[in-house]
């Protein structure tokens, strides 16, 4: 998607993606991956997500990278939280406590931002993305991170044809292909979540399964 688009989205208060409580599949199998206290997680296209302060909360130092400045000053503002802001590459980054948000194309982060960084999680990263931006969405997260990262992916899949994007739908075998060849995956849980979300009921979807995925960098 363009940048322009998600601008828009944030300007206009059009967050239907964002959640108003932590992600229960990562309250109960992040401890699983066993990181260390104070070890470096990246979430990236975060948004506002209680999932950074839910992660900074149990110890970590939480490297947020996200395109729209309201969402970031937003996550601050929510949180009673006053950033220091400075100019890190391509990037404005804000740094409150545990949680550092990199303001920027994603595209733009290098190996060198993420040095020591162990943890990845993505609940809302690769379903906001059409095919051909995920392919390299998963190629530079591959770059990017170093061997031994571990973390959690979260997707949603549907009838493409029933609904545009985003979220978009992503099925297990994409998923298989994305990552089999530098990630070992572990596919921890899946539901049918329809009835649930009842902006996708609106929408005309007959089915809505989500699916976390335990992710390990070879």
């Amino acid at each position: 998607m363009h940048a322009e688009f998600w601008q828009t989205r944030w300007s206009r208060s059009e967050i239907g993606f964002h959640l108003a409580e932590v992600n229960p599949y990562l309250q109960r199998y992040w401890p699983a991956l066993g990181l260390a206290e104070g070890a470096r997680v990246l979430v990236p296209l975060c948004g506002k997500s209680l999932d950074l302060a839910w992660l900074a909360a149990q110890g970590y130092q939480v490297i947020g990278v996200e395109l729209a400045q309201r969402a970031v000053e937003d996550f601050f503002t929510e949180h009673e939280l006053q950033p220091v802001v400075s100019e890190v590459g391509a990037f404005r980054c804000y740094q409150a406590g545990n949680v550092e948000i990199y303001c920027g194309d994603f595209f733009a982060l290098s190996a060198q931002q993420l040095v020591g960084c162990v943890g990845l999680y993505d609940r809302a990263a690769l379903i906001a993305l059409p095919a051909p931006m995920r392919e390299r969405y998963v190629a530079h997260l591959t770059q990017v991170l170093p061997a031994g990262c571990q973390g959690l992916l979260v997707t949603l899949d549907y009838d493409q044809g029933q609904m545009e994007g985003p979220p978009f739908a992503v099925a297990d075998d994409e998923v298989q292909r994305l990552f089999a060849a530098h990630w070992q995956l572990q596919h921890l849980a899946s539901a049918n979540v329809l009835g649930d979300n009842w902006r996708f009921l609106k929408r005309g979807l007959e089915r809505l399964d989500e699916r976390v995925y335990r992710l390990d960098k070879n």
